[in-house]
């Protein structure tokens, strides 16, 4: 991180012992819970102070750490000696701002929930752990664009998707307050991360160091410029995709025309990726007239890459124009500069036949297929999270579906998933269901239709016999053909599988070449 200049923010040294203080006093996620309860813990996600306020009126320490580093306020300097022994050190190094008879934090630390369990803290700009620049606050002095937010819903649902198998390296880039680098941290034996502002580069270092996680690789720069020719197991992002006219803010406004950071991104990850490797990012994408949204998403995928696309909400340009601008804090301006920012915006997506902007994740894996396996569709409903393991078992099912032709399909065998259900639909008294739906209450809780055969099959599928063998005797206990019933159920099979319906036993049967 040579020739970063981070003045006026604290520094790393007496993190270890800050992390000590913090966990003496609870000041973890699940103590803070305990603390201020359901409701009040939710408002703060919220930006919203008060039910914390109200709940924070004891003298315990961790009442006073809350008010000190969560909800802003002065506390006099006694109660903080109190929570915290080391609190002259931690004025010294910047942490803390002696004010009169009062200490006030420099920066939001936020408690946060790591993997396994562990008790993690978010380092961010004051006022910036939720709700942008717009939100409850600002760090004084530090111009609005180069605000540095802390965890928010992004950052969490981006840490549930990233695939933790144990790798080499990993890259995040744009690490913010290095949410996904900390999360990397734990499962990768080198973490680089780049941000093109350098105070969110030394907000990661404090997040890591105070969370207890080795010393990342920090690089300035954007997108793939500052790791060169390197190559990485595993590449995050959590990128600026806001599709926006111009670029106010450094943490959400790429800089570039429409939805091209993005694609930029996707296309430029195969370079930067070992065989084998995964890059998952959260992204925006503009819809354009005329063209399908599956369509040119997937022509950013690069060559010899799988994707999966998942959209998961879609907003005419209207409600993303006031979405934006409320994240900006334009709404508290005066009218005349709200109307031009917003006419600025839509004359934007007028000039570029944009009807709407999509939101959802990308994952890619370099397989070096032939023959790549590319999905893009939507998915509004709930899913269950971690995905992370699910998007794995998602790709290692198309691996087995591209080296299984109809006639290795029905030599292996196969298991039912765990907490699939099946439901049957049609009138009351009928003596035959009008359909059958199968429906799963794990990963992306999907449901389909199946017919009598479909249902038939996966409800017998233990892993103990060939499909081929299920299939014959379902065509002797319906009285029909075996050959055609053989000939049509692949087809059910596959979808059965890349749905996540049915799991492939390993090793059940040899493909042929």
């Amino acid at each position: 991180m040579a020739g970063v200049q981070t003045p006026h923010l604290p520094a790393p040294d007496s993190a270890p012992a800050l992390r000590d203080d913090l966990r003496a006093a609870a000041f973890t996620a699940d103590g803070c819970l305990d603390l201020l309860g359901a409701v009040a813990y939710a408002a703060l996600s919220r930006a919203e102070t008060v039910p914390a306020l109200r709940a924070t009126r004891g003298d315990s320490p961790l009442d006073t750490l809350v008010r000190l580093f969560l909800l802003q306020r002065p506390v006099p300097y006694e109660r903080a000696r109190a929570a915290l022994p080391g609190l002259e050190r931690y004025a010294a190094d910047g942490w803390l701002l002696r004010d009169g008879e009062d200490v006030r934090a420099t920066v939001d630390v936020r408690p946060y929930a790591g993997d396994g369990g562990a008790d993690w803290w978010i380092v961010s700009d004051l006022g910036c752990a939720v709700g942008g620049a717009g939100g409850i606050g600002s760090a004084p002095g530090v111009d609005r664009a180069d605000l540095v937010l802390g965890v928010g819903g992004a950052s969490t649902t981006l840490a549930g998707l990233t695939v933790r198998e144990p790798v080499g390296s990993a890259l995040d880039l744009g690490t913010g307050s290095g949410v996904q680098a900390l999360h990397a941290a734990q499962h990768a034996t080198r973490v680089t991360a780049t941000d093109v502002n350098p105070r969110a580069l030394h907000f990661a270092r404090l997040t890591l160091a105070l969370s207890g996680a080795h010393e990342p690789d920090l690089r300035r720069g954007s997108l793939f410029e500052p790791v060169g020719d390197d190559r990485y197991d595993l590449i995050v992002s959590n990128p600026p995709f806001v599709i926006s006219p111009g670029s106010r803010f450094t943490y959400r406004d790429g800089g570039m025309g429409g939805d091209d950071l993005c694609r930029t991104l996707v296309q430029q990850a195969a370079d930067h990726l070992n065989d084998g490797g995964w890059c998952q990012l959260l992204a925006n994408w503009q819809h354009t007239e005329g063209q399908d949204w599956r369509e040119r998403l997937s022509g950013w995928v690069p060559q010899g890459c799988d994707a999966w696309i998942v959209q998961r909400e879609v907003q005419d340009v209207a409600q993303y124009a006031e979405l934006w601008l409320r994240d900006g804090g334009d709404h508290r301006s005066d009218p005349a500069t709200y109307t031009a920012r917003y006419d600025a915006w839509l004359d934007d997506f007028e000039r570029a036949k944009v009807s709407g902007v999509g939101f959802g994740w990308i994952t890619l894996r370099k397989s070096g297929a032939d023959a790549p396996v590319i999905t893009a569709e939507e998915w509004p409903h709930p899913v269950e999270q971690p995905l992370g393991p699910h998007i794995a078992a998602w790709f290692a099912r198309q691996d087995f579906l591209r080296r299984h032709d109809d006639a290795d399909l029905l030599e292996a065998r196969f298991t039912l998933s765990d907490e699939v259900v099946q439901e049957q639909v049609g009138l009351p008294g009928a003596e035959d269901p009008e359909h059958v739906v199968l429906r799963s209450a794990r990963g992306m809780r999907r449901a389909t239709k199946v017919d009598t055969v479909g249902a038939g099959f996966a409800g017998v599928c233990d892993g103990t016999l060939p499909a081929g063998r299920i299939v014959d005797a379902i065509a002797q206990l319906l009285g029909d053909d075996p050959v055609v019933l053989r000939d049509r159920t692949p087809g059910s099979i596959r979808m059965l599988v890349e749905q996540g319906f049915l799991e492939p036993v390993p090793d059940a049967v040899n493909p042929r070449p």
